[in-house]
């Protein structure tokens, strides 16, 4: 069965590389919600689809290093399923035969989870993480695990475990992390759907740096496990309404997640009839200084500035915000995990504690002297930050921000600075809403003058993942065009 697929202009995020608008004719290129209709109407299949993937993978892999534990024939064997289920006329879910990727920290059943060092014991998954069971229940075919750098503790693509990741944009910057190689995969076409996690922006870092879309729900939205404080789990996507249409399996409950909200019902597929009038009356905070880390450059600001004008230009009413972060409170934060990471590898035998990436050990041994009431001063900057954004956001409907200070950078670094002894200078817009547990996604909104995608980011108020959903979707359809995806 081959689809007759007219190209035409996706909704993006103006400027880029080129003169090309994106299209929608390759397979490889197709959204969820485009993949689902035509499994239906039986004008394609999961088999060819999944074939379509596997064929981009293999163009994109030798350069890009996204992909761990890339099986095709298991792929193929998922697929052929599915593909029998919509014969049938016995879909498991409007995803079932959609291609996905899961970050290589999600556990799935029977596979090792190094979690990006090579320091890890590789053993097996005894059953599959609750994003996982949700997205195999709705019967997505799983590609591949993707990559992350060691411990999820790096905003890039460098492990000790894993091949260096690479910005499909730009093979010499990296995609960021943690979520590093789900959002490479992602802006290279390895299928409409990825997952990856988030305590401090690993969602929306790489997404902002690689022009696609992600969402860091409210804590406890997606089950997840292990809990941890602002942890989460969420979907990268090319556009928001794939987004949506994965937050109704992922949502679902989970035991296992101890901060898991209760269930609720949410139409999540609403997000579908969202116009540009939803934006009239909508009052934004226009945050332009995170007030602690590294400026933001002015391509990045030129480009927040040109999508809050068109927010403006859509009815919405937006107003400049003060910053509410400080430096001591990122660097508390900074001090609290590297202790967390600093009594993890001194627990490790010798000999696998010196396969950890070295800027990782420095990083953590970093506080190896730190006094226990250092450390609770230390701890009590996650407090501090969440009350401060709460309070900041409280005067808005939304709040938009930059993702991050400065687009992609050196594929061989392992954070913007390159130093371990101040790492996280990146993250002052991401990390407030991973403690106060709000909702916050990125969406690409413009390219800096080399061609390089810049986020935006829309944070709503606790609990409110649809209606930032909405925010962003609403936010796609009045952007100008953006340029072509990124090719091998």
């Amino acid at each position: 069965m081959k689809m007759d697929l007219p190209s035409k202009a996706l909704d993006g995020g103006g400027g880029g590389r080129g003169t090309a608008v994106r299209t929608a004719g390759a397979l490889h290129d197709l959204d969820a919600a485009a993949l689902s209709a035509a499994y239906r109407n039986g004008s394609l299949s999961p088999v060819e689809a999944t074939r379509a993937v596997l064929e981009r993978i293999d163009r994109w892999e030798p350069s890009l290093h996204a992909t761990y534990l890339l099986r095709p024939e298991a792929a193929l064997q998922q697929a052929r399923a599915s593909e029998a289920r919509w014969q049938a006329g016995r879909p498991l879910s409007p995803l079932d035969g959609v291609p996905l990727t899961l970050k290589e920290n999600i556990a799935s059943a029977g596979d090792p989870m190094p979690l990006g060092t090579a320091a890890t014991m590789l053993v097996p998954a005894g059953r599959d993480a609750p994003p996982a069971a949700r997205l195999r229940e709705a019967g997505c075919v799983l590609v591949a695990k993707t990559t992350m750098p060691d411990y999820g503790m790096l905003s890039s693509g460098v492990s000790s475990f894993h091949a260096m990741s690479r910005n499909p944009w730009d093979l010499s910057l990296g995609p960021g992390g943690s979520s590093a190689g789900a959002a490479a995969a992602c802006a290279a076409g390895y299928g409409p759907l990825h997952v990856g996690t988030d305590i401090g922006g690993s969602l929306r870092l790489p997404a902002g740096w690689c022009g696609v879309f992600s969402l860091k729900p409210s804590l406890g939205r997606v089950p997840i496990d292990p809990p941890t404080v602002g942890r989460c789990a969420g979907p990268i996507t090319r556009t928001v309404l794939d987004a949506a249409l994965m937050m109704r399996p992922l949502s679902r409950p989970d035991a296992r997640d101890t901060m898991s909200l209760p269930p609720a019902e949410i139409d999540w597929e609403s997000v579908a009839a969202v116009t540009p009038d939803h934006l009239r009356g909508l009052r934004f905070g226009l945050l332009l200084d995170a007030g602690c880390g590294l400026p933001v450059e002015i391509a990045v600001r030129e480009a927040i500035e040109a999508a809050a004008a068109l927010l403006e230009a859509a009815g919405a009413i937006v107003e400049p915000m003060a910053p509410f972060m400080t430096q001591s409170m990122l660097d508390g934060m900074d001090c609290a995990w590297r202790m967390r990471s600093h009594l993890d590898m001194a627990g490790l035998p010798a000999e696998r504690r010196a396969r950890v990436l070295p800027y990782i050990r420095t990083w953590a041994d970093s506080v190896a002297g730190m006094s226990g009431a250092a450390l609770y001063q230390a701890q009590q900057q996650f407090y501090a930050t969440r009350v401060a954004t709460v309070h900041a956001c409280a005067a808005y409907d939304y709040v938009i921000s930059p993702v991050a200070p400065m687009p992609a950078f050196d594929a061989e670094l392992p954070s913007p600075t390159g130093d371990p002894l101040h790492p996280l200078e990146h993250i002052g817009f991401t990390v407030p809403f991973n403690m106060s547990e709000q909702p916050a996604a990125s969406v690409p909104c413009g390219f800096t003058p080399q061609g390089l995608p810049v986020g935006l980011q829309i944070a709503g108020p606790r609990f409110d993942d649809l209606g930032v959903l909405k925010v962003a979707r609403a936010f796609e359809l009045v952007r100008q065009p953006m340029a072509a995806w990124p090719e091998p």
